[in-house]
């Protein structure tokens, strides 16, 4: 999809609902495709799959299709190839998986793993395996993580169910987990870190599960909600605190030590987001409105302001890097979903302002000066 010929630089939609999980697809051939999860407070709640048409220039919504409860995460599988299946996973109670195709989106399979079918622990997140796209982790607030295996059924000619099946399952700390992800190092298949409730940040090796090691306790033991893998260098990755205002940045050789804070909002974070192309560069987005971009490339001198701001029009509650269109970066707040064209003059030029496109200073500032906005 080309959209040189509008050189827009933020695309809108607006859902019916308030949103909350999204994900871009990586699909070469779905290149502005987004999933929407609602966040409404009852049983019944939707998911949809909206994409940006262009010869309009606008986004429309695909396919809707229900969900029960909101979802706490979406995540497309990430094939940039295009050899699997077209899938979608949500989780909330349990971890479902989708099949998509023009016409409709089918639940090909529910993955549960409580042996007392009446009680399930909610999932608090899940991650897909990049390298291994047969491998998900799922976290949840009876302390586990389970790892699934996927068979997805690749024949040609025919067509074939996705099940799932556990390949482990492990109590990964004292009190509620509230996020998994996988890491690049070590040849991206095996080894993984989560967040919880206890306020620490644990890494696993599917190799060697018999033990794991503790890369960070916040000092306070406030819960950490989230964490991100750094796409460049498997050595970094962030995390936030519940209703805390900062990022912490963590280099797994030196555990136990932030390498950087990243504290300039002004009300709770809600999202982290590193640069798919850039292992410096990382979006973080908060209740106080705004979406920042920062360069850590100075680590481990402090890290004292972003070098780029954008202004929402309500509390953010999500931020995604596109992970194959690394011009991009989405957010979402209250109904709406934003997809902003970031600078990627500025990440390719060891951040020389002087060479960005003068289009770019209508939609991101500098920090200390008031964006303009889009008219």
């Amino acid at each position: 999809m080309s959209l040189h010929g509008k050189r827009k630089e933020i695309y809108k939609y607006e859902a019916p609902w308030t949103v909350y999980a999204m994900n871009w697809s990586v699909r070469p051939d779905k290149r502005f495709r987004l999933a929407l999860g609602s966040f409404v407070e009852e049983y019944n709640n939707k998911v949809q799959l909206v994409g940006l048409e262009e010869e309009s220039s606008e986004f429309v919504c695909r396919n809707t299709f229900d969900h029960p409860y909101p979802t706490t995460k979406i995540m497309w599988i990430p094939d940039t190839k295009g050899v699997y299946p077209d899938l979608l996973a949500t989780s909330g109670d349990y971890l479902r998986i989708w099949r998509v195709s023009d016409t409709e989106t089918r639940l090909e399979c529910l993955l549960n793993n409580n042996k007392n079918s009446d009680f399930c622990a909610p999932l608090t997140s899940f991650d897909w395996n990049e390298v291994d796209p047969n491998l998900l982790g799922t976290s949840s607030i009876d302390t586990t993580c389970t790892i699934w295996g996927l068979e997805t059924g690749q024949v040609l000619g025919r067509v074939n169910l996705v099940s799932g099946h556990v390949k482990t399952q492990l109590i990964a700390h004292d009190k509620e987990v509230y996020d998994i992800a996988f890491s690049r190092a070590g040849g991206g298949r095996d080894m993984f870190a989560s967040v919880g409730a206890d306020g620490s940040v644990r890494m696993f090796d599917l190799r060697h599960l018999e033990h794991s090691t503790i890369i960070y306790e916040d000092p306070q033991h406030h819960p950490l909600l989230r964490l991100c893998w750094n796409k460049q260098d498997p050595n970094y990755l962030a995390t936030m605190a519940m209703d805390g205002m900062e990022v912490v940045i963590l280099d797994v050789r030196v555990p136990c030590t932030p390498v950087a804070r990243l504290n300039n909002h002004r009300a709770c974070v809600n999202g982290i987001a590193w640069a798919p192309h850039s292992s410096c560069h990382i979006c973080t987005a908060a209740d106080d409105h705004q979406a920042l971009i920062w360069d850590i490339q100075q680590m481990p001198r402090a890290i004292e302001d972003p070098i780029l701001a954008y202004t929402a029009e309500g509390e953010i509650n999500n931020v995604q890097w596109a992970s194959t269109q690394p011009d991009w970066i989405a957010i979402c707040y209250n109904n709406c979903l934003e997809i902003l064209r970031n600078f990627p003059t500025l990440l390719r030029k060891n951040n020389l302002l002087i060479a960005l496109d003068l289009r770019y200073k209508r939609l991101w500032s500098k920090k200390g000066q008031q964006p303009i906005g889009v008219p």
